[in-house]
């Protein structure tokens, strides 16, 4: 039985890779669209922010799904979602003394609930909330101020629509939902209410999807979707969450809580690693939404070493938070992105604007290069001296990165050879400078 259910997964995962690859054949990227592609490789650095009605209930974004609770009561939340303390300003400038250049922020997640003033729902912060102001227009604002680029996550899954129907693996009859609807008529508000955003709120990064992954055999009419975003904004970045390799038409490619090419959630076996630019996401403490009771928060050095390994594979490191219901971020968050931005301060020059080094990730730690500028990011030692594979090209200087300390090194037919002299080791990470002939 099991053998027989693995190989029907797999066909149908092929079946729905192949089918919508075919329906986006066509696409070819606009020439803003290409710079924006290039502007989104140097950056390096997002703030992902998870944060909705769910919030309310301290308990993540999936609290309906994993209480099951029905519409009826989950629309009760809203009457209590009163984010008074919201200050879009604090929010865009956290992320700037972070170090990031851009923010993703969730316009709805799987439970339908928008984010901002829409005109074909009214489930929405602005109509169903007592704070009835559309938060997505005061950070799109600030953030235009701020020259920080904002990006929608946007859930094509849906447990609150009547009409996304067949349903998919999550959202199941304990929703009252009616046991009939028009898949068709399901996506044509995806696309209305997609166009509201790419329409109201001015120009845009990108859109951030998440979703596809409920329903994988259903027809998701990509291509139009797709191409009515490049429409509307030619620059705007499609990315997908579908955890399989790109289709045509998405600009980026995303790996949720793993670096690229692996597979330690078991999410995407299928995946495999495309030409786009990458972005790896992850949770600074074990939750994505607000969770009262999640402590776990993430170290300072294990925040930055993520970001340097994520930028040795050449890249972009998303770090999610989870807003709690009243606007404020938790302070635990708010310190670890603070000290996240005072290394960046000092380090930056070898994550922005960099590529993967020559050298692919080793158990000691990565390398990441700009020009004839090898960064040699040591974040495991064993002793002083490192012995690495040698990649072709000669060393003419090697330093300890932000100091004039050198560093000696040798080459021969072993790979070459550093020397960190005492007193060279640095926190968190031991970066050395190489210039090359």
């Amino acid at each position: 039985m099991k053998p027989i259910s693995i190989l029907l997964k797999s066909f149908l995962v092929l079946l729905w890779i192949s089918g919508n690859a075919v329906a986006q054949s066509t696409y070819i990227p606009s020439d803003v669209n290409k710079q924006n592609r290039e502007w989104f490789q140097s950056a390096r650095f997002g703030l992902f922010i998870h944060w909705g009605v769910y919030s309310v209930l301290g308990d993540g974004e999936w609290v309906m799904n994993q209480q099951q609770i029905p519409i009826r009561d989950y629309e009760k939340l809203p009457a209590f979602f009163n984010p008074t303390a919201f200050d879009a300003k604090s929010w865009v400038q956290l992320a700037k003394r972070a170090g990031m250049k851009y923010i993703v922020i969730t316009s709805k997640h799987h439970d339908g609930f928008a984010m901002w003033d829409s005109r074909v729902s009214d489930y929405t912060i602005v109509k169903r909330s007592p704070y009835g102001k559309d938060v997505l227009k005061m950070l799109a604002d600030e953030c235009r101020r701020e020259g920080v680029k904002l990006f929608f996550y946007h859930s094509q899954l849906d447990w609150h629509h009547p009409d996304y129907f067949p349903r998919g693996g999550t959202g199941g009859s304990w929703t009252g939902r009616p046991e009939h609807g028009n898949w068709n008529a399901y996506l044509d508000y995806m696309d209305a209410q997609l166009t509201e955003l790419l329409t109201g709120y001015g120009e845009i990064g990108g859109i951030w999807f998440d979703g596809m992954w409920d329903k994988k055999d259903a027809d998701w009419r990509l291509a139009r979707t797709y191409s009515l975003i490049h429409k509307l904004q030619p620059g705007a970045l499609v990315g997908s969450n579908h955890h399989v390799t790109p289709f045509a038409g998405e600009d980026f490619q995303m790996f949720e809580k793993d670096l690229p090419g692996h597979n330690t959630t078991g999410f995407a076996p299928e995946q495999k690693i495309g030409d786009l630019p990458k972005e790896t996401c992850e949770t600074i403490n074990h939750s994505w939404g607000f969770n009262l009771k999640d402590n776990h928060h993430k170290s300072t050095q294990e925040l930055v070493q993520y970001l340097v390994k994520a930028a040795g594979y050449d890249a972009n490191f998303l770090l999610n938070i989870g807003p709690m219901p009243n606007g404020q971020i938790q302070p635990e968050h708010v310190e670890r992105l603070q000290q996240v931005g005072d290394w960046l301060a000092k380090n930056g020059e070898t994550i922005y604007g960099t590529h993967g080094g020559p050298l692919t990730a080793r158990d000691w730690g990565v390398t990441t290069q700009k020009g004839n500028t090898v960064f040699v990011h040591i974040l495991r030692w064993s002793d002083n001296v490192l012995t690495i594979p040698s990649w072709g090209k000669k060393i003419k200087t090697a330093k300890v990165y932000g100091t004039s300390t050198p560093v000696k090194f040798a080459e021969n037919e072993y790979g070459i050879t550093l020397q960190i002299p005492p007193g060279g080791r640095q926190e968190f990470d031991t970066i050395v400078e190489l210039q090359l002939k």
